[in-house]
Order: structure tokens, then sequence, then C-alpha cells
């Protein structure tokens, strides 16, 4: 779940009365949207056929469970389900070959403690969509299992747990993960754990702690990859310098271009060639919409002025909603998306980017034109005008990946050849600071 379906979340949380106050603009601007150059869209179906989309990060698990009970076959996903951002058959038109579902953890699960439970649950949901639709989708865990997934025809499901917390401070609880099918974990969502730092919590670790280490490196010994979205910048170069297998941004997008903590900075992207990871690049528009950050930031101060100077809950919706009809939120294009693989592949290198869409956990936040998962042909018709070679398109597609995730496999296998398991866990008390 991104930081923009977070972030409308407190705003009701703090404001109830303004529910639906923020709007999401993408999925009003849809219509109109100029298309792309139909025979560059031709080519980019044609290109994608050959190799699978992987994508980083989609959330269907959480809006199964919070909109359909969490039964997968209610949602009919297979005759389409015009109420989500995936279903069956825009997967197959937006050639998505293998994507990681996304087992988030809610932050409110942390004092609740609750993370483990909600991480399986989340995790029997993966599960038995998977087994609900059985000629779509099929169960991954290697990447030989995404290649004759996708030989298939089937969209190869893969597991990855959105927030450190999930394991609650124990080794234990990582191993068993693994054996139920994640293949990476995020080390922390918006709140800092006791092992590591938050992009959007206060610093109080200031990198990874020594148990933040023994995580890294027991996540290497099983072959799960360690992924830094979410995290802070310190712990990102902590990682970077602890890690012996590559890691994922499983959906991050660049810094330079939008200043926003959820997003990597240069000098991370110059670490990737040397680790051999991947950026799969986020298609919100918190992320990689111009001027987004500007906006988080002025839409804090409009909500406190609204309330203050109303003289009741109604009066400050009214203040609240006139000033976001004239400060709307930033959009980004298709256009904002392939600036920010422009700019991951000038600084890490065509061999260190993919995709991490975040559909289904944004609250609606799309990118203009890009507004589902049948909409990666758009995206690489853009690629594909601005003189990318099919052979590049095929590594930020989902070759990369593939050649990410047989490392981490290598070094996981060689690692188990010399290594035990780790038995360092925190006390119960400390997981929960």
């Amino acid at each position: 779940m991104s930081a923009c379906r977070s972030r409308i979340l407190m705003l009701v949380v703090a404001a109830p009365l303004l529910l639906g106050a923020v709007p999401r603009p993408c999925r009003a601007q849809q219509a109109g949207v100029p298309s792309p150059d139909p025979a560059l869209l031709a080519r980019a179906n044609r290109l994608l056929s050959q190799v699978p989309v992987i994508d980083g990060h989609n959330d269907l698990p959480s809006e199964l469970l919070d909109r359909f009970g969490g039964d997968p076959l209610a949602a009919h996903l297979d005759r389409g389900q015009p109420a989500l951002e995936t279903d069956l058959p825009r997967l197959k038109a937006g050639h998505v070959g293998a994507q990681f579902w996304s087992a988030y953890v809610e932050n409110d699960s942390i004092p609740a403690g609750a993370s483990l439970r909600v991480a399986l649950r989340q995790i029997d949901m993966v599960h038995r969509m998977v087994d609900a639709y059985p000629a779509a989708l099929a169960p991954a865990r290697t990447a030989a299992d995404i290649e004759r997934i996708e030989a298939e025809g089937r969209t190869a499901s893969l597991i990855g747990v959105e927030g450190g917390h999930a394991i609650e401070g124990s080794l234990s609880a990582l191993r068993m993960l693994y054996d139920l099918g994640v293949r990476y974990m995020t080390l922390t969502h918006n709140t800092t754990l006791p092992w590591a730092d938050a992009a959007l919590d206060y610093p109080r670790r200031h990198g990874l702690t020594p148990f933040g280490v023994d995580v890294i490196h027991e996540m290497n010994r099983l072959g799960m990859f360690a992924d830094l979205s979410h995290v802070s910048a310190e712990v990102m170069r902590d990682v970077l310098r602890a890690t012996r297998a590559p890691v994922i941004f499983s959906h991050s997008s660049a810094r330079a271009l939008v200043d926003h903590p959820r997003n990597v900075p240069d000098d991370v992207l110059r670490l990737m060639p040397a680790n051999g990871g991947v950026v799969m690049v986020n298609f919100c528009p918190c992320f990689t919409g111009k001027g987004a950050e500007l906006w988080d930031a002025r839409v804090d101060s409009a909500l406190q002025a609204a309330k203050a100077g109303a003289a009741s809950p109604e009066q400050a919706q009214a203040a609240f909603r006139a000033w976001m009809r004239t400060h709307p939120r930033p959009i980004a294009t298709v256009s904002d998306i392939a600036d920010h693989i422009d700019h991951v592949v000038k600084l890490a290198g065509i061999d260190h980017v993919g995709v991490g869409g975040d559909y289904d956990g944004t609250g609606g936040d799309l990118p203009v034109g890009m507004p589902d998962v049948s909409s990666y042909p758009v995206l690489f018709a853009e690629l594909l005008r601005r003189g990318y070679t099919d052979e590049q398109l095929k590594k930020i597609a989902g070759l990369n990946l593939l050649r990410a995730m047989r490392q981490m496999e290598a070094v996981a296998a060689q690692l188990q050849k010399t290594e035990r398991p780790l038995l360092t866990d925190l006390a119960p008390k400390a997981s929960a600071q």
C-alpha cells in the first residue's frame, strides 16, 4: 500500500467529515487522454508478448479482504471487475507474466501485537486467490517458476510482505514466512521499527541496528529479497553495505525528480550496479507527479486553516473543499513515469530498472492514461518513442528482475552450504517499540 492511500486514510481520521474531500483526479481524468501512437502501441504489445512483464507490487489481496469479505470468487476476477484496477482479463491485456502480490501489514497492528497474524491473513488471501483461478494464476517461488508459468500463459504469482513488523522481531517468523512462499519483505512500512527507520517516520535508529543486519543476512541465506521501498535513505545505504545478494525497490521512484522520502536518492541509485539489484518504478502521482511533494506539504496547512477558521465541522468541510477545487492534487502522466525510468537508467544503468505499478494500493491515484494493469503497453510505447531498443525494454519489463532473482537464489544456495540459521531474536517488548 502506498503512502498516497495511507495519507488519504490519515486525513479521514483527522477530520471524519472530510471523507471524500480529497479527490482522486486520475480516475476522473482518464477520459479524453490522447492515445499513444498506434504503431508504437502495436510494437509494444508484440514486444511484451515475448517477455513477461514482472510487476513488483500490487495490493489486490488487501482489496479482496476489505471489499469482498476475503472471498476471491465474489470479486469475479475472471469476468472483469470494474471496481478494481486489477482483474484477470486486464492482467492478460497488460502482458503481466508475473506479479508480486503485496501482503500488506497495517501499521496499527504494531501496538496491537497483531502484525504476524495480519501478515498470515494476507498471505492466506494470496494463496486462496491463486487457488480460486488456476486457469489464469499459478504460485511461483523461483525465477524458473516464473519462466515456466509465463510460458503456460498464466500469471506467476509471488508474495511480498509489506512491512518488516510482520516478523515481530523473530527470525524464526521470517523463516516461516519464507516457507509460505514470501520472496521479498519490505523492511518497514511507514513506522520506524526497533531495528530500522521508515522513510515517513522519525529516524530513531539512523539506519540498521545489529539485529537489522541479522535480518538482512538471514534473508540472504534463505533466498528472499530485501525490499527497500519505504525505508529511510540511511537504511538503504546500510542494507547495501550489509547484503550479500541483490536488493529490490518494489515500488519506488526517483527522488531527484520528486523530492519525496519514499523515492530513491541519486547516491543510492549509483550504488545499484555494484549490488545487482533493481529499482521498480512506482506509478503513483504522489511519487511521480511534478509538484506532488509541495502539494503534500500545503494540504496539511490548508486542512488546519479550514478547521481553525470554521465555527462548525460543516464549515470546515466546505472551506477545505473550496481550497481543493482551486488547488487540485498534482497528476502524473505516462511521460512522467517514463521520466523516472530515464533517470534510474541514467544513474543506475539499464540493467537495474523495472516496474512496480502499485495498482489497487493508491486509493485511485493513478497516472493519466494508465488506469489499470492493462496499461503497461502504453508505458512501453512511450519508451519506444524515446528511443529505447527492444532489448532494453525487455530488460525493463522483466529480464532485470529475473536476473537479480537468479543471482539472489545462487547466493542463498551457496550460503546454505556454509551458514546455519541465525538464532538472534528481539525480546517481545523490544520488538513492539
